[in-house]
């Protein structure tokens, strides 16, 4: 795996997210209101909605995504949806660096 550049941080909305095109399928990048950046595969594990156009809230490890079309929640940090649902998505290494983010894929 390799990390590649992806946008200054200013670029993803806070509380919102951004999408990445991959070979792997879309990837949804993002970033809470304390500016913390997780990334996730672009497809709730429940029927595959559209993560990156659910509601990002939490900060840290207790950050979720509310996707928007059967309201599941799941941990930004992992993945993993929330009690009691079950099933995950899966997670990209993120960090950012002099204010860009990077991505590891």
């Amino acid at each position: 795996m390799a990390w590649q550049k992806l946008c200054p941080l200013d670029e993803i909305p806070a509380l919102g997210a951004r999408v990445v095109e991959h070979a792997e399928g879309a990837i949804a990048v993002f970033r809470t209101a304390g500016d913390s950046v997780f990334a996730l595969a672009d497809a709730c594990p429940h029927k595959g909605g559209p993560l990156s156009q659910g509601i990002v809230h939490g900060e840290g490890e207790t950050a979720r995504v509310t996707c928007p079309l059967h309201n599941w929640n799941i941990a930004l940090a992992s993945g993993s949806a929330c009690a009691p649902d079950e099933g995950c998505s899966r997670r990209y290494a993120t960090r950012i660096d002099a204010g860009v983010v990077w991505l590891e894929l």
